[in-house]
């Protein structure tokens, strides 16, 4: 169940709760990326504890490791990992993509070539659904396929006829009452792909709807264009999830559009190779300047990081490669996005969105 809360008076943004098995989430919200049920160098509790309700895994990387037999013992992946929050798992169409020279597509499903031993598996959209109630997923997504922006119309008509009766199979296969089964809305870069593919899906009728496909090396202008084609085509009444995008100034213009749900890489990669989001801008941990400063990486932020350490330090650290500072880097950069989702939040719901919007090249990282 969805329940939009407030719609701002001049964009598609609006807050809203999605009910889950696991907790209430407030929409819009960030889904830090946990591929194999765990986020980066932070424990389950500290993603918990930071105000992230819902977090992503990988149904295709954890059936490779551990193995589903061995989250089977466990009841579940929440169980496995210790993690209080709800989870949805993506369902390896992403992989499918990233991960091509690995994979056959036909009709029936995918075969996969393992990337870690080389061993084959073949993947239907029945038994990834099978998987991830074995998972125990509050949510879970459709077996999808895509193409990049230098797809041929041929090859984008052929990977959404596959994408939509494997979204018919996969609402087929469901079983269990308690899991929500998000379809996918593809259709490549091109527009009357876009509205047929969300009109289709639409009356599937599913708990929600992702939209995928996107950020995958095209224009940014293209890629927006293409969001608000597929957005403004899907059900008003259900939760709307932009796969894998993506930086604070993506977010915001797709919150108004009308978004609710979002998952990246980029805020816990970035703080991987020192690079930190703040106030003032992106920050280069690695560069000289910070050498010797004794302020936090943002005097604005309350995160552990900032609180406790001086940019001087988390450069030693980063420099001395000590694991630690990836903690912290991380750590800051998952407040960074969660405050930036709270801020959409209140300006949303306190009617003000539209001017945050149009002021939020001074208030965050374009």
């Amino acid at each position: 169940m969805f329940k939009i809360i407030k719609k701002d008076g001049r964009t598609a943004a609006r807050t809203g709760e999605l009910f889950t098995k696991n907790g209430i989430i407030e929409t819009p919200v960030f889904m830090p990326v946990g591929t194999i049920g765990t986020v980066k160098s932070l424990s389950p509790s500290e993603i918990y504890g930071e105000g992230f309700k819902i977090m992503l895994s990988n149904a295709y990387h954890l059936f490779l490791r551990p193995g589903i037999e061995v989250i089977r013992k466990f009841g579940s992946l929440r169980n496995f990992t210790g993690y209080k929050g709800a989870i949805l798992t993506d369902s390896g169409g992403f992989q499918i993509f990233s991960l091509a020279k690995f994979a056959k597509i036909s009709g029936e499903g995918v075969e996969f070539m393992s990337h870690i031993d080389g061993e084959t598996h073949f993947f239907t959209p029945e038994n990834v659904i099978e998987l991830q109630e074995i998972l125990g997923s509050d949510i879970m997504m459709q077996l999808d396929v895509f193409s990049g922006p230098d797809a041929s119309r041929k090859k984008a008509e052929k990977d959404l006829a596959a994408t939509i009766s494997w979204a018919e199979r996969s609402k087929s296969a469901k079983i269990k009452n308690g899991n929500l089964l998000f379809l996918i809305s593809q259709g490549n870069f091109f527009e009357d792909l876009r509205k047929k593919s969300a009109a289709i899906m639409s009356e599937l009728d599913a708990d929600g709807y992702a939209i995928g496909g996107l950020a995958v090396g095209e224009a940014k202008e293209t890629m927006f264009g293409m969001l608000k084609i597929s957005a403004c085509n899907l059900p008003e009444n259900k939760p709307r999830y932009l796969m894998g995008v993506g930086t604070p100034s993506d977010i915001v213009n797709a919150v108004s559009l009308g978004v609710d749900m979002f998952d990246c890489v980029l805020p816990t990669r970035n703080a991987r190779n020192g690079f930190a989001f703040t106030s003032r801008g992106t920050v280069n941990i690695k560069n000289s300047l910070y050498k010797s400063e004794m302020s936090p990486i943002d005097p604005e932020c309350s995160c552990f990081c900032c609180k406790n350490f001086s940019a001087a330090y988390v450069r030693h650290a980063f420099m001395s490669k000590e694991i630690f500072s990836q903690r912290l880097l991380t750590i800051h950069n998952l407040h960074f996005y969660q405050n930036l989702i709270l801020q959409i939040r209140q300006s949303i719901n306190g009617g003000y969105f539209y001017d945050f919007l149009q002021d939020y090249s001074s208030l965050i990282l374009r």
